[in-house]
């Protein structure tokens, strides 16, 4: 893995009246190789509920910034103390089908114990990247969508988990420059920022 990729990159903003949110992409360094956190929403949630998804949330009028959101999602959902990320750098903007302009930011963060927000939190999953970059742990359908036509849904299988959706899209991203993984061929042709 290559994070200096990650920190070289030139993030494409969203120019898009959506509501503002942004995302950790935590990654975990283990003595068995590097690891991605994730979450698992708890089911009464109104939207994304019981998907697999990346700390974060919706910008709040005290945040500074989008990355102050970030970091304060990722200590409310799993106790990361804001200290403790060592932000690398961004990714792309994306769009969600519920209208929100997400920003991700990718950081590493220490190995230990987190414990989920029973309230927003069901579940934190800690992915082996080996897993994520394993070809036959991929997937991915094409849809039709009304504002941007046809896109690429991305499904990865790991460890009895399924990434997909915006959090698939993010993962795309962060995989294509930070690993030697690349998007089938047949699966690639899709430049919106809807995800």
């Amino acid at each position: 893995m290559d994070l200096g990729a990650v920190a070289d990159h030139d993030p494409r903003p969203v120019d898009h009246e959506a509501r503002e949110a942004a995302v950790l992409v935590p990654v975990v360094d283990r003595a068995s190789g590097p690891h991605l956190l994730f979450i698992k929403r708890a089911d009464h949630l109104g939207e994304h509920a019981g998907q697999m998804s990346f700390p974060g949330g919706g910008r709040e009028p005290e945040d500074e910034d989008l990355l102050a959101t970030a970091l304060r999602e990722a200590d409310e959902e799993v106790g990361l103390d804001p200290p403790d990320p060592a932000v690398v750098g961004r990714l792309d903007d994306i769009l969600t089908v519920t209208d929100y302009a997400v920003r991700p930011f990718v950081a590493t963060v220490p190995d230990r114990e987190y414990e989920p927000n029973d309230g927003e939190v069901a579940e934190i999953a800690v992915l082996p990247l080996s897993g994520l970059v394993d070809t036959d742990n991929h997937d991915y359908e094409r849809r039709n969508h009304p504002e941007y036509g046809e896109v690429v849904v991305h499904y990865f299988h790991v460890g009895g988990y399924t990434v997909w959706g915006a959090t698939a899209r993010i993962l795309v991203q962060f995989l294509e420059l930070a690993t030697d993984w690349t998007v089938p061929p047949a699966a690639q042709g899709d430049d919106s920022p809807f995800a």
